[in-house]
């Protein structure tokens, strides 16, 4: 009998879960959003451009056989911010300390000029953060990589994103953690603005950026989800060095 009874209550406890999900929406991004969680303490994460070469890398793919001619493993990667025609870095590009593309503080259309934009970037002492465009201070930089919208700032939807909105993409960003750890989103399927954003703030995120759309891919072996084709320009990626046999 007391079995039947915890049976019960659970039941009605899955079927009122269930109706305020219908009702008010709430959201299982589970299925939804693949993402990946990198603690700067443990892991190498750089952002890329061109090769020792001179030639722009373009795709996961290359990324990938990139790590491998240097004796890596590539455990993540993904499409790092919006590109010119050229897959020049549209916006600010630090890689290495050194700055390759200007911070970008005019107007525009599109994506990318959604004021406020910002800057998802990487102390020398190793620490991530997010900022807008606008607070952006560039100093003691190792990586940095410009885009837009916002997604998350200060805690708050960008004010511009409408719950329920029609405009669909499969879109990819970033975030930071209150651990300070980053994480690194991209949605399976199409998803607007509202709720790619609000996954960032259920997750904890004070400050997200979005860096991409329908062009988006990410190498995430870990979560079964393995995109290696792209024509990008910047690229952010995590190794780890191969073990010598």
């Amino acid at each position: 009998m007391k079995i039947s009874r915890v049976l019960s209550v659970i039941l009605v406890f899955g079927c009122i879960l269930s109706t305020l999900f219908f009702l008010y929406g709430f959201k299982n991004y589970e299925n939804d959003i693949v993402t990946y969680t990198v603690d700067l303490n443990k892991a190498d994460l750089k952002f890329y451009w061109k090769d020792k070469d001179g030639n722009i890398i373009r795709s996961l793919q290359n990324l990938k056989l990139l790590a491998n001619e240097n004796h890596q493993k590539l455990l993540f990667a993904m499409n790092g911010g919006m590109y010119q025609k050229d897959n020049s870095p549209q916006g600010l590009y630090i890689e290495d300390g050194k700055v390759i593309s200007k911070l970008n503080t005019g107007s525009g259309n599109g994506n990318f000029h959604m004021k406020p934009n910002g800057v998802f970037y990487i102390t020398t002492n190793n620490k991530a953060y997010i900022s807008q465009t606008s607070d952006f201070k560039s100093k003691d930089i190792k990586y940095a990589t410009q885009s837009g919208p916002m997604l998350v700032i200060d805690g708050l939807t960008h004010p511009v994103f409408q719950k329920g909105s029609k405009n669909l993409n499969i879109r990819n960003g970033v975030g930071i953690l209150p651990d300070g750890n980053i994480i690194f989103a991209i949605s399976k399927n199409e998803i607007n603005f509202y709720d790619f954003a609000q996954y960032f703030k259920d997750a904890g995120c004070k400050n997200a950026l979005y860096l991409d759309g329908f062009v988006s891919r990410a190498y995430i072996p870990e979560k079964n989800w393995i995109q290696t084709d792209g024509n990008f320009g910047v690229i952010i990626g995590v190794t780890e060095k191969l073990n010598k046999q």
